[in-house]
């Protein structure tokens, strides 16, 4: 067993959930490696997604427990007020917020009182394929402290206790002694994500699932597809238009979609206050040098008028 193995199982170890959202991309799959008596829960939408069936593979080979449940259309519109409500959010990254839903309340169906996830492998490690073209050893330190995810707000909800191994404060210090040039590797022309987790776990699983390319969670959910239904129900007029009367710049009909049901829902963005700095997108507050809204999901680094 390689170093960053032991370092992580040993957080694994004080981070355990009966339950695991098993998407079947390196992170949730190397926690499975780990805790293959932990029960698995994967989402497929419209039965469109890849997920599901990397994440039956994984779960065969190390013989887990797993439950796939397949969300139809109408499912994911009805779940969509019920997240931006919960997550008091239109961010444009609501389809992935869903899957995260609907895998946390199939846990607690089956009788889970905690849940493991993967969140933090693609901040800790390079993830993203635009962290190609950062500055890793003054990005990936600037962020490590001050991630958030939805999977807390949804499992609070939801009466389920959330464990995130790769966030413990052990492993991001870890982690962030790892040189950068091991977290993304350039090889024969070829980038590779997450080279340093993949490398670590290549004598656990497959080459095939250990070195799947990355998918977002609403891609290999197939909830991707969600965007173009939600997208339909908005005319170029009527986009205009409500763009200019809510004086907030959406990304997309899709993104005006979301906002509306947040008006609804949730109700007023809220102003900044104190030291907060205002959205440029959406007027909301700010903490100073953050890059990210958490209320419409705009980055201010990527204005344009």
């Amino acid at each position: 067993m390689n170093e960053f193995v032991r370092t992580l199982k040993k957080v694994v170890e004080t981070n355990l959930g009966d339950g695991l959202l098993l998407s079947g991309g390196i992170d949730s799959t190397a926690l499975a490696c780990l805790v293959p008596s932990a029960i698995a829960f994967t989402i497929d939408f419209e039965s469109k997604g890849k997920d599901i069936e990397y994440a039956k593979r994984v779960t065969e080979i190390l013989g887990m427990k797993h439950f796939c449940l397949r969300v139809s259309t109408e499912e994911a519109i009805e779940a969509i007020p019920i997240v931006i409500k919960i997550l008091k959010t239109f961010d444009p990254a609501i389809p992935n917020d869903i899957v995260v839903y609907f895998g946390l309340k199939l846990a607690k169906e089956k009788g889970c009182v905690s849940v493991m996830t993967g969140d933090g492998g693609d901040e800790l490690f390079g993830g993203y394929s635009y962290m190609a073209d950062l500055n890793l050893n003054e990005y990936i330190p600037k962020i490590a402290h001050n991630l958030s995810f939805s999977s807390n707000k949804l499992g609070e909800v939801m009466d389920l206790e959330i464990k995130q191994p790769f966030l413990d404060k052990e492993f991001i210090g870890y982690a962030l002694k790892i040189d950068c040039d091991d977290k993304i590797k350039k090889i024969d022309g070829k980038i590779y994500n997450k080279w340093i987790l993949r490398k670590s776990f290549e004598d656990f699983l497959p080459h095939d699932i250990v070195w799947r390319q990355k998918s977002p969670l609403e891609q290999g959910s197939g909830m991707t597809l969600l965007r173009d239904i939600l997208e339909s129900k908005i005319t170029d007029v009527e986009f205009g238009t409500k763009e200019k009367d809510y004086k907030i710049k959406f990304r997309s009909k899709e993104h005006l979609y979301y906002y509306e049901i947040y008006r609804r829902v949730v109700g007023e963005i809220p102003q900044p206050s104190g030291e907060e700095q205002r959205c440029l997108y959406c007027g909301a507050g700010i903490s100073r040098g953050r890059d990210h809204c958490r209320v419409c999901g705009g980055i201010q680094s990527q204005w344009r008028q």
